[in-house]
């Protein structure tokens, strides 16, 4: 047995394991130890005894003792308001006792915890950090706010579920709608992770196969709803770009400068059809005009088109109206650049909250390109040394260093 298979299995039985636990000891946190111990435990067993006939249940059970043992060793019990029933639940019995209701394991567990009882920004938090596996660090960094700060809401987010007594279970369809904007940001914020390294090498890559698909079961499951729609249109797009992120020397490529041809085309019109839908239904909704610049984008053949920075920009002025947000406002200052000037776009991210800024490598990447189009090339330099700072990947950094290394020409 390899770290590599191990790995593999706790990927795919993580959701259900640490969902099967959280259901029965009302505790994510211990839910969360407890697996970490079995995968802990699991390193030094198997080699030893060999893989077991059923990985997943062996994790469970040993995850489940882990719980039962820390519970009499520190007294807890009452604390826990642990119920216990009277056969111990299996991992799939919690998450698959309604399979029609929502199909997919991990969707499933993104609308456990979902729940209202939280403050919108924390149902998200919490949810990519317990299912989608993301450390505080890049959860902050999504959310502009710095780690200790996302690490107090989690821990908030968490004492709230236990004191409160929310349920950890599937909810009914009736419920779906309350949670569904908080479901298709984590959604979005996960993709996000794995399409940030244009490479596809980073430690989250693989959920832009699995985002794709539960985008998919979501549009299944709410066909009218024109947000999941869009979501699910707009991750297509991003895919369909992905074979021509790379120059032949492995460093990232701007979508403006890609290979047209490269790009898949049945994604595309996946994303165009579900984009028309969600046009038809509500065309102004942020993911909606999102994903329609993403459209704009993907609507070029050539290298040879010209780059559709007016129509580009007249897009993020429009989602401005229904998303003002720092990421919204630096991205729509490229399309400035283009249309406007780079002094404009300059002067747009200038003044931009710098401080909540500071660790966000697109911020100091787009500055350091205006900088340097409007001739202040030492503190373009300066821009460009803190983006490398925070240690971009690989793709990124060869982007990057190239990039800099053209101000001492």
């Amino acid at each position: 047995m390899t770290t590599s298979t191990l790995d593999r299995i706790a990927r795919a039985a993580g959701v259900r394991v640490i969902a099967a636990l959280a259901a029965r000891y009302r505790n994510l946190d211990i839910a969360e130890e407890a697996f970490a111990e079995a995968c802990a435990r699991a390193v030094k067993a198997w080699p030893e005894r060999g893989e077991p006939a059923d990985p997943v249940a062996w994790l469970y059970r040993t995850a489940d003792r882990f719980v039962l043992d820390t519970i009499r060793r520190e007294r807890t019990r009452e604390r826990l308001k642990l119920e216990a029933p009277v056969c111990p639940p299996t991992a799939e019995d919690v998450m698959v006792e309604d399979e029609e209701l929502i199909p997919d394991e991990r969707l499933k567990l993104i609308f456990v915890c979902c729940h209202p009882a939280l403050a919108s920004e924390a149902r998200v938090a919490l949810t990519l950090r317990l299912v989608c596996g993301l450390s505080t660090a890049e959860i902050a960094q999504a959310f502009l706010v710095s780690e200790p700060t996302m690490a107090q809401r989690l821990v908030r987010a968490k004492r709230k579920i236990a004191d409160a007594g929310v349920p950890f279970e599937i909810p009914g369809r009736d419920a779906w709608q309350e949670r569904l904007d908080s479901v298709l940001t984590t959604l979005e914020v996960a993709y996000g992770s794995a399409h940030a390294d244009a490479a596809g090498a980073g430690s989250h890559a693989g959920y832009a196969v699995e985002i794709l698909d539960l985008t998919r079961v979501l549009t299944e499951l709410l066909p009218e709803e024109p947000e999941g729609l869009a979501l699910a249109a707009l991750v297509r797009y991003a895919e369909a770009r992905r074979p021509a992120r790379l120059d032949e020397l492995g460093a990232m490529v701007p979508v403006s400068e890609q290979e047209p041809s490269l790009w898949r085309r049945p994604l595309i019109e996946a994303a165009e059809y579900y984009l028309q839908r969600a046009a038809e239904l509500h065309p102004s909704g942020p993911r909606s005009l999102q994903a329609a610049i993403h459209s704009a984008w993907c609507g070029r053949r050539s290298i040879a088109d010209p780059p559709p920075w007016a129509t580009v920009l007249k897009l993020y002025d429009a989602l401005l109206n229904v998303r003002d947000d720092a990421i919204v406002r630096l991205n729509r200052a490229v399309a400035v650049a283009e249309v406007v000037s780079p002094r404009a776009a300059l002067d747009e991210v200038e003044g931009l909250d710098r401080s909540s800024l500071a660790s966000f490598a697109p911020y100091h990447a787009v500055r350091a390109d205006l900088l340097a189009r409007v001739g202040h090339v030492a503190d373009a330099r300066a821009a460009y040394d803190a983006v490398l700072a925070l240690s971009p990947p690989p793709a990124e950094r060869l982007w990057l260093e190239r990039k800099r290394a053209a101000l001492m020409k």
